[in-house]
């Protein structure tokens, strides 16, 4: 599905219509009795069961936008529970995607589109959406029985809950099973191919290639193509009932985005992560070893990075985290690459063997996919809550690096970047990526590999007299210690987790040793060369700027363009060095008269920058294991530009202790 912005091709299958018209899937027939409308953007939201394909549903619609040439934004939603009873709202799964005619930064705040496979989804997400927007709706699961499963006393259908909405009541379940009754597939397969009759009419209503979608279910379904054609069946007879029912008046047209030239393809965060590792392994020469045991939702990686041995990958699914990492900070002794995956709770265990990293001074790329804490939380729901166990959460003075990536596409630069600073200043590096990034997509320009800086790895070349190696000199530029391959002649030296001596590398129990040794590796990590902060401020005449981390770069964005856009000039800057900051990040915000530090936290970057700079930021947080949207953000704008920010900061406190009270008091 990789193939140029500039260069877009459509799908074989679809014949472009003339004006007015709506082609028809595989035989290029336009009908010319809808009118087509154009749209610059819209967003889809896909619900359903966690057994109902609402995940695949939303990837095959996200493949066809980006072969269409659309650019594009999404945010799955799975439910936290593994076998969740059907039909009830913790089994909820949901995808939403936003595509546009322009470089958009989010999935979007609110659905245009809600597609809702039963009571349970619709009951869901029915507050998320917008008057006016249209809702699809499976009316084969609006039983009885479905209906008291979720608490509906009447059926949503007939009274006035929906009167503020377009409402499509399409027999998903019935038109399926009619569709596929000629591949006699039993009942049960048939109607779990209703998601593909929901996916055709959708790409119907949006002009969607539809090819690609059809080579794809032969191919998933090639060891059973009965169920592969039920499948195909039930797309094109989602595609037919859009073109042949009068229910639908208008199609509608989202033109692909004009955006750099170049070779893209839709990725997700977890995915350009494994890659960005790949990539380093190339550019540096080294083999990629991952040691790492599965946690959601850092699972894709190990996944996707068990794909790659043919680029010298090696994956080791351990029996827990602190084996994964201890082979991982093996491997990295021995010259490897070693990199190790996990989420929060995972983390906590891992932190000995990354102090362990930090006293032996060995590269070890750790990557964090934040969810909600504590404990085990909301395995499947987003945070950036782990900055400061990043930064502060092992015994002892032991400082390491921390890198966090913007967006799914940003991910690589950000792998690839640890990488490096693992490698060329002997120091562990935690990637901290979250849920939101990990699972969402967007379009990725791929790099030409070749152009990408080379990494040196600078290993110790054999020496003659073994006496005079010390493995602890350091370089004077990085600090960074000598690195000698295990096997090394002339190079053998002692490594553990008990202070070392300056220079030599003996154990030493010295008190001013210590202290130096502690230093110099604090001072080795301030020391990283890290670009200046950019600011985005359009004019240089704002007096607020919003900064943020991670995956909170979307929202800041699309917000600060809607206040823009209503004369507000705002100001956004974003960090992906959190440690060591950028070197010009204090003047940055000593120039601003307002700062707003918005975060999926309790405040923890706000903290970080108010006790360092002494600059009065004000902090923004949200921590309801969902992202910001970019409204709330425009609402955050105007109470910063007012004056009222820290008010409304304090009261969203002063609410929840009030909801606590009144809870405890038996809401008395």
């Amino acid at each position: 599905m990789a193939q140029g912005k500039d260069s877009v091709q459509q799908d074989d299958s679809v014949t472009t219509p003339p004006e007015g018209g709506v082609a028809a899937p595989g035989n290029g027939r336009a009908t010319g009795k809808l009118a087509v409308e154009k749209l610059e953007r819209v967003v889809i939201r896909f619900a359903g069961d966690s057994g109902d394909g609402m995940q695949l549903t939303g990837d095959r619609f996200t493949h066809e936008a980006a072969a269409f040439g659309n650019d594009l934004a999404t945010q799955p939603n799975f439910p936290a529970e593994i076998r969740a009873p059907q039909g009830t709202l913790p089994g909820v799964s949901s995808f939403q995607i936003q595509i546009a005619d322009y470089d958009i930064l989010t999935a979007g705040d609110q659905p245009d589109v809600l597609v809702a496979m039963n009571p349970a989804a619709l009951k869901a997400n029915l507050e998320d959406l917008a008057r006016g927007a249209t809702v699809i709706v499976n009316t084969d699961e609006f039983t009885k029985r479905n209906l008291a499963k979720v608490g509906y006393t009447g059926d949503p259908l007939t009274d006035d809950t929906l009167t503020d909405f377009v409402v499509h009541r399409v027999p998903m379940t019935s038109l399926t099973l009619g569709a596929t009754e000629p591949t006699g597939v039993g009942k049960k397969d048939g109607q779990r191919a209703k998601n593909m009759f929901a996916l055709g009419l959708l790409s119907w209503m949006y002009g969607r290639p539809i090819g690609g979608t059809e080579q794809f279910m032969r191919e998933k379904f090639a060891a059973t193509p009965d169920v592969a054609e039920a499948n195909i069946l039930a797309f094109r007879a989602g595609w037919n009932y859009g073109e042949t029912t009068e229910s639908f008046a208008t199609t509608y047209e989202v033109a692909p985005a004009t955006l750099p030239p170049g070779t893209y393809r839709q990725i997700t965060g977890n995915t350009a992560l494994a890659y960005g590792i790949v990539t380093a392994g190339q550019l540096s020469g080294l083999p990629v070893f991952l040691g790492t045991y599965p946690i959601t939702p850092a699972s894709d990686i190990l996944h996707e990075l068990s794909k790659h041995k043919n680029f010298g990958v090696t994956t080791f699914q351990a029996e827990d985290e602190i084996a994964g990492i201890g082979a991982a900070l093996g491997a990295s002794l021995g010259g490897a690459l070693g990199v190790t995956s996990t989420s929060g709770p995972g983390l906590a265990l891992k932190s000995e063997t990354i102090g362990l990293a930090v006293m032996t001074e060995l590269p070890l790329v750790i990557i964090d996919v934040q969810r909600g804490g504590p404990s085990t939380g909301l395995p499947t729901k987003t945070e950036q809550a782990d900055l400061l166990q990043a930064l502060y959460g092992r015994n002892g003075e032991s400082p390491v690096a921390v890198v966090a990536p913007r967006s799914p596409a940003d991910c690589f630069d950000a792998a690839v970047e640890a990488a490096r600073i693992a490698l060329t200043y002997r120091t562990p590096v935690l990637l901290l990526s979250d849920g939101a990034i990990a699972n969402g997509s967007e379009p990725w320009a791929i790099p030409q590999v070749s152009e990408l800086e080379p990494i040196d790895p600078a290993f110790e070349p054999a020496g003659a007299e073994e006496d005079s190696f010390q493995p602890y000199a350091r370089d004077p530029e990085t600090l960074a210690r000598p690195l000698a391959v295990p096997g090394t002649v002339g190079r053998a030296h002692r490594i553990g987790g008990l202070e070392k001596a300056d220079g030599s590398g003996n154990i030493s129990y010295e008190p001013a040793n210590h202290e130096l040794m502690v230093r110099i590796r604090q001072a080795k990590i301030d020391g990283i060369a890290v670009p200046d902060l950019e600011v985005d401020d359009p004019g240089e005449r704002a007096e607020l700027l919003l900064i943020g981390w991670g995956s909170s770069y979307g929202p800041i964005g699309e917000a600060c363009r809607r206040a823009r856009r209503r004369g507000v000039p705002v100001a956004q800057a974003h960090l992906r060095h959190l440690n060591p900051f950028p070197p010009n990040l204090g003047d940055v915000l000593r120039r601003y008269r307002t700062v707003v530090c918005p975060e999926m936290n309790g405040g923890q970057l706000a903290m970080l920058l108010r006790a360092r700079y002494l600059v009065d930021v004000q902090p923004w947080t949200k921590i309801a294991g969902t992202a910001f949207q970019a409204q709330e953000l425009v609402g955050v704008i105007d109470a910063a530009l007012d004056g009222s920010i820290a008010e409304m900061e304090q009261a969203k406190a002063f609410a929840a202790r009030a909801r606590a009270t009144y809870r405890t008091a038996g809401g008395k």
